[in-house]
């Protein structure tokens, strides 16, 4: 049974208020701009990144008329560790340290196993899995050496969970993140530091109906609990909460924003 359309996103209540929050792959039309947009009406000051620097020069104009000096850009490729070390410094300069760290940075892909070549694989791995892997390590030590504890959210996917043909480079990246967020978090916990991750299903954006056809849309919709794919504000909300206080108690965890689980 198919449930009603999506709610009006809701008013921020300051659930970040006094945090600086960085958030990879800012400039696009999905999770990661819905991400930027919800932290800013959350009351936090946002590092918004992304490698597609007119973009991102874009989305920094777009939000400064609305948020001022809340918000600042920087370029990032997260396949590069100087770029990524330099994103991190960066941050701190501007807003004088970091406090949450938001991997939204990722790739995919269709291609079957028989015909996947070894360059496909390790691009989606070396983007969604190493790339979140060398921001995080980053934005931990920054963290650790701040000694005021922090969190990091990463984006996951249900394909970490569960089986579509074409994409095993990315759900093995996406499997990855889910362990590599496990692990950091009990890596970190001594010294307050929050990882945990989301795993959407599917959220629907402009860009999404470019790359992927209506039928395989309308399919996984379909399997969803409402009967329809989530708004991008819907993932970006569960990522501020992990990313506030009000989630104090929670690390290592996956949370599926999708009714598709284990």
């Amino acid at each position: 049974m198919s449930g009603s359309g999506p709610p009006a996103a809701p008013h921020g209540r300051e659930l970040l208020a006094g945090k600086v929050v960085v958030v990879t792959a800012a400039a696009g039309t999905g999770i990661g701009s819905a991400v930027a947009r919800r932290c800013l009406d959350e009351g936090a000051q946002v590092v918004i990144s992304d490698q597609h620097q007119p973009r991102l020069a874009a989305l920094q104009q777009e939000l400064a008329g609305a948020h001022g000096g809340r918000v600042w850009s920087h370029p990032c490729d997260v396949t590069d560790e100087t770029q990524v070390g330099a994103l991190m410094t960066g941050a701190v300069q501007h807003f004088g340290r970091i406090d949450v760290l938001i991997n939204n940075a990722g790739l995919g892909g269709t291609s079957s196993v028989l015909d996947m070549t070894d360059e496909e694989w390790l691009r989606v791995l070396d983007v969604s899995l190493t790339g979140t892997f060398r921001c995080t390590r980053a934005a931990l030590r920054q963290l650790v050496a701040q000694g005021h504890g922090g969190a990091v959210v990463n984006n996951a996917s249900v394909l970490g969970w569960r089986a579509q043909p074409g994409q095993a480079h990315y759900a093995a990246a996406k499997a990855g993140v889910m362990a590599l967020t496990r692990c950091a978090a009990m890596d970190v916990a001594e010294h307050g530091i929050r990882v945990n991750a989301v795993a959407p299903s599917l959220a629907v954006h402009p860009f999404l109906a470019k790359v992927t056809s209506e039928e395989l849309l309308t399919d996984l919709a379909s399997r969803e609990a409402f009967g329809r794919a989530a708004q991008t504000w819907e993932v970006a909300s569960v990522i501020a909460f992990l990313a506030s206080d009000y989630a104090s108690y929670l690390t290592g965890e996956v949370i599926s924003v999708s009714s598709q689980h284990p």
